[in-house]
């Protein structure tokens, strides 16, 4: 019985760490440039912006920020931002 447990054990652990890899690899991949602005600068204009409520989400996307706001107006504004140059695109 022992013998059946021990080759099944080593297939999960090896199935659940290699899951972990191409995570990993993926990661390095998609960090902002090295001179990038810092998240906050962009935050700052997005603060910036007329009508400016809340910012609802940020997210690292294909190479850029991408932020949603709220207004005053309860209006919804997704906007997607150049992270060196902190203009939108």
């Amino acid at each position: 019985m022992t013998r059946k447990i021990v080759p099944t054990l080593l297939a999960a652990a090896f199935v659940a760490g290699a899951g972990f890899a191409p995570a990993y690899a993926q990661d390095n991949d998609r960090a902002p440039p090295q001179n990038a602005l810092k998240l906050s600068e962009i935050i700052a204009k997005v603060e910036q912006r007329d009508g400016f409520r809340y910012i609802d989400e940020i997210e690292w996307d294909r190479g850029l920020y991408e932020v949603t706001y709220y207004t005053t107006d309860k209006a919804k504004v997704e906007i997607r931002f150049d992270p060196i140059t902190g203009e939108p695109k």
